[in-house]
């Protein structure tokens, strides 16, 4: 079993904030993905900026997720979609919040080296630099739900 490495959980966790951040930009501004990835390499991961230190993050898993939830966006939308409330939609869904559970979904589809608590914890984690308690709850819900039907 290996050993937890408390440095690489920090730059995991900066990762996904980074990716769900870059996603983000990227449905705001059309940002196309090349320049997106420079942009965050070499101005926001690990950088200063309004004279604060900004974490270093696992740039390689910040481009999986990016890259990956950029390619198979339809996927993981229909994942999440067959899973919201009668009446409710991806386009109902804000921006910020459509990208964390695209995120999510996609690790718990595309990378079954991250358990599944961990991405639900860490995704539940990003949900509250942006949202309120019932909020965590709903990103918490829809994850174990897509989690059950992706690995079982």
């Amino acid at each position: 079993m290996t050993q937890n490495n408390p440095k690489r959980s920090k730059a995991r966790s900066t990762a996904r904030l980074a990716a769900v951040q870059a996603l983000y930009q990227q449905e705001m501004e059309g940002t196309p993905l090349p320049l997106l990835l420079t942009e965050f390499h070499n101005h926001r991961l690990g950088a200063t900026i309004d004279d604060v230190q900004y974490a270093e993050a696992e740039a390689s898993f910040f481009d999986d997720i990016v890259k990956g939830v950029d390619a198979r966006r339809e996927e993981l939308d229909g994942l999440i979609a067959e899973r919201l409330s009668s009446g409710w939609t991806m386009d109902r869904l804000d921006k910020p919040m459509r990208q964390i559970l695209r995120c999510g979904a996609y690790e718990l589809v595309a990378r079954p080296d991250v358990p599944v608590a961990t991405a639900i914890s860490e995704y539940v984690d990003v949900a509250d630099a942006f949202y309120d308690k019932r909020e965590k709850g709903f990103v918490n819900g829809l994850l174990d739900a897509v989690a059950k039907a992706v690995r079982g």
